[in-house]
């Protein structure tokens, strides 16, 4: 099998799973052989779309040192992603949030352990339409009042959300139930993770969410910061104002120094024990928290904020001590940091 196209892993990826979300063949290896050592096994990962990328682009790196290895990365969202992780169908599953309680015991029920493990740092951003010309801050409250429980059917207008605004249908697009973005937003914004209006335009498939908002003058939505990056020419993001007079844009920056919030957060890959002693499993968590790989997390190709490396340095030492269980107990924090790691 010939070595994959190197070209923007987003637009390989997604452009041969279509919409479905499938398990794709991410690692196939080039003509060179095993430069590392001959791995051989299968790697099946599933879980959030959010995180797909960076697996996957770490999955098309390794198969460069590993043909023998065959990682194969699926998209169900986070919560279809942990179902299909306590059903022990997957190896590792992608998070955009951490595991919930819930999730936890269904998988301590299962009979195994797992390993957890924030890859990188990401923002939401909210977007509309590059025609909207009206919108150039949003406050937090605003985003409540259009996307909280009793907004449905009832908050249905762009005047309604702030005088001066125009009189024209609030056209709604936002990740499915399933998705740990739709938990982080939910419980960042409306204050309960799940929380939300139901009557929107939902999917499990970012790009989906950007052709809808593309799509419609009157639209606005959110999704993970990566894929605004990589179609600012065809939505436009808007700055969010947590409550303190300042309209602050998404950025690499405000994502990395904390000042965009509430909508930045860690993403997580997990990680089961037993999984994580096979040797080609090991080797491939190895090379996704090295100093080779990790600098490709905030490349244009990926667009998501690396973590410090004396954070990777110790999520690497926590994963060879096997250190298992979570450490967000009660599930997402808003603004939490990562230096519960560095114990």
């Amino acid at each position: 099998m010939t070595a994959p196209v190197r070209m923007s892993r987003r637009r390989f990826t997604f452009a041969t799973a279509g919409l479905a979300g499938f398990a794709l063949l991410a690692a196939c290896g080039g003509d060179d052989g095993d430069t590392e050592g001959e791995l051989k096994g299968d790697i099946i990962v599933d879980g959030s779309s959010t995180v797909f990328p960076i697996t996957m682009a770490a999955a098309e790196e390794f198969s460069l040192k590993h043909s023998g290895v065959r990682v194969s990365v699926g998209v169900s969202g986070t919560g279809g992603g942990f179902k299909k992780f306590a059903a022990g169908e997957t190896d590792i599953s992608d998070a955009s949030r951490p595991i919930k309680p819930s999730e936890a015991e269904a998988i301590a029920a299962a009979g195994f352990d797992y390993i957890e493990i924030p890859v990188a740092y990401d923002g939401l951003t909210v977007v509309v339409n590059p025609e909207n010309d009206w919108v150039d801050c949003l406050t937090v409250d605003e985003l409540k009042k259009m996307w909280e429980p009793a907004a449905q059917r009832t908050i249905t207008n762009w005047n309604q959300i702030r005088d001066g605004f125009p009189d024209l249908p609030l056209d709604l697009f936002a990740p499915g139930v399933d998705s740990g973005t739709f938990d982080y937003f939910t419980e960042a914004i409306v204050g309960e993770a799940q929380s939300s209006r139901g009557d929107f335009q939902a999917s499990e498939d970012d790009n989906v969410l950007v052709t809808g908002v593309s799509g419609s003058r009157s639209a606005i939505g959110y999704f993970g910061f990566s894929y605004y990056v990589e179609n600012t020419d065809k939505v436009r993001g808007v700055p969010i104002d947590s409550g303190n007079g300042n309209c602050v844009e998404s950025t690499f920056a405000t994502v990395a120094d904390g000042s965009y919030q509430p909508l930045s957060r860690p993403i997580f890959i997990y990680v089961r024990k037993d999984a994580a002693e096979r040797p080609e499993v090991d080797a491939f968590i190895k090379y996704y928290l090295s100093k080779e790989f990790t600098p490709l997390i905030s490349s244009p190709e990926v667009g998501y904020v690396q973590l410090g490396d004396d954070v990777y340095a110790a999520l690497t030492q926590r994963f060879a001590d096997r250190v298992t269980g979570t450490l967000w107990p009660n599930g997402a924090e808003v603004g939490a940091s990562l230096d519960r790691y560095m114990q």
